[in-house]
């Protein structure tokens, strides 16, 4: 299991992590004027690692992700709704008016670091993901549940629980469970930026390149739900 070895990593979180910013794209990454028939819109829920903190948006390993998609002619729109500092609680508060908005065929749910760092209480945090889960399946979205990490420093009980948590809540509702996409990258400072917390530019191709290998035969394996 990854574990973050830089003890500033633990002085920067509570700075730029866990302050929510109220600017966010919650419209296609990067849409095309003149498409007309969307096979597959994936809405991604997350924090700060799918908001290009630090970035401009089109250098995000979304964007990145969507231009690739485009690229390939591979029919899968995105919309990112990811807001830096964002917790389950504040995501599960959203997520009603964004499937409504958007009617996503896919959710991919990238959250819970925040809870961790801000010690919130795993059982919460579960509950929150679950309803998560739910609200998206009920409204004909496909769930994918983006595996979390956080520091040993919180003890080895509290980060015993986190970890475990998201496999827990992936085992319950039948949902795949992606691999925490900066388990290799975090390693390497020359793809963290200044803080040590977020990925780089030079760390978002190579990111966008993982979750296509990761997202594209998840969501293309399934049976086409939407059209505009």
């Amino acid at each position: 299991m990854f574990v973050f070895q830089r003890h500033r990593y633990i002085l920067a979180a509570f700075i730029f992590l866990l302050i929510p910013w109220a600017s966010y794209s919650d419209q296609p990454a990067a849409a095309s004027a003149d498409e007309e028939l969307v096979t597959y819109r994936l809405l991604i829920v997350g924090d700060s690692l799918s908001a290009a903190y630090g970035l401009k948006q089109h250098q995000g390993w979304v964007s990145l992700l969507q231009n690739t998609w485009r690229s390939d002619n591979v029919p899968i729109d995105v919309v990112n709704a990811a807001i830096s500092g964002e917790t389950t609680d504040g995501a599960l508060a959203r997520l009603p008016r964004l499937l409504e908005q958007h009617n996503p065929s896919h959710v991919l749910i990238e959250l819970g670091g925040n809870d961790g760092l801000q010690g919130h209480p795993v059982g919460k945090m579960k509950a929150n993901l679950s309803k998560m889960i739910t609200l998206a399946q009920n409204a004909g979205a496909t769930v994918l549940l983006q595996d979390m990490q956080i520091p040993t420093n919180y003890g080895k009980r509290y980060t015993q629980l986190f970890t475990d948590a998201f496999e827990d809540v992936a085992n319950a509702h039948d949902v795949p469970l992606l691999p925490f996409f900066l388990e290799e990258i975090a390693l390497k400072a020359e793809l963290m930026q200044r803080d040590g917390i977020h990925p780089n530019a030079d760390a978002q191709p190579k990111i966008a390149e993982l979750m296509n290998e990761r997202l594209r035969p998840l969501i293309i394996s399934t049976e086409p739900l939407i059209s505009d």
